[in-house]
């Protein structure tokens, strides 16, 4: 992998009282493992993720990404935004605002200015080739494919092989391989392309019981990026996103949280038992 690409950082605040900035740390902890060990393998991207007690402390070269109780969006989890080049998030708290922060992290970071189409055939039998938005959190957006970095909950997100045109032996789709083949949509996902012979942009979503295509129609420049655009129209993703504490998939990550933390715990009391030990020696 180039290590001369650009270095992006991003900065994780909380304006919630419901997320203490120690809970903070140990997210953006989890995001930059997640970023270093999962997605710049794949994406070749390289960030850094750190934590901020607040708005004010983040340095202007960083993307803020910020947790709060209300983003003021109806039916939205979490929304990226860009002005003058430069991104930022929103998360919507909820009790898996952590996936939530994942999933617009990997997404600012593969594609700043939410702008970003990559070419193939389309779903739709009816169309020939299109540009599909490069979304990798997407079509596997659903809390039961994410997966969890040091006990917190994450997103999973496809690879760059989600757009090949034939499936192949072997080949990762999604980081987890919940996705098993090019531009599969799984359920609680979707995926959004631009028919260029229409000029119409296109989902196809799996929200209710079955996958189901949309025609979105054409999007204005004027109204911010496709990537904005198309979040305003796709409402059922955010509470997708957005789990009770008693989902299965929630409650599973539930549960690898106090495993790692009972782990931490030990291996600390172990070490503060040899400092102990040691500065008791030199006493």
């Amino acid at each position: 992998m180039d290590d001369n690409r650009e270095l992006y950082h991003v900065g994780l605040v909380s304006e919630t009282e419901r997320v203490q900035f120690e809970l903070v740390t140990r997210v953006s902890a989890a995001l930059q493992k997640q970023v270093l060990r999962d997605l710049w393998p794949a994406w070749g991207v390289r960030a850094t993720v750190d934590a901020f007690a607040s708005l004010e402390d983040v340095p202007i070269d960083y993307w803020p990404m910020i947790v709060r109780d209300d983003i003021e969006t109806p039916g939205a989890a979490g929304i990226h935004l860009d002005k003058d080049g430069h991104p930022f998030a929103l998360v919507q708290y909820s009790d898996a605002w952590s996936l939530t922060a994942s999933h617009e992290a990997i997404e600012m970071l593969c594609d700043p200015l939410g702008n970003k189409v990559v070419a193939g055939p389309s779903p739709k039998s009816d169309q020939g080739r299109v540009e599909f938005l490069v979304e990798p959190c997407d079509p596997s957006e659903a809390a039961e494919f994410a997966y969890t970095v040091n006990g917190i909950q994450v997103s999973d997100f496809y690879t760059p092989h989600y757009f090949d045109p034939v499936p192949a032996t072997g080949v990762r789709y999604s980081f987890t391989s919940a996705i098993a083949e090019p531009r599969q949509v799984l359920q609680g996902g979707y995926l959004s392309w631009h028919d260029p012979f229409t000029d119409h942009w296109f989902q196809l979503t799996w929200f209710d019981q079955e996958p189901s295509f949309r025609d979105l129609g054409p999007l204005a420049q004027a109204e911010g990026s496709i990537r904005t655009q198309i979040y305003r129209r796709t409402p059922e993703s955010f509470q997708v996103r957005t789990p009770k504490a008693d989902n299965p998939a929630v409650m599973r990550a539930m549960t690898a949280s106090q495993s790692v933390s009972q782990a931490s715990s030990a291996k600390a009391k172990a070490l503060r038992a040899q400092i102990n030990e040691l500065l008791g020696k030199k006493n």
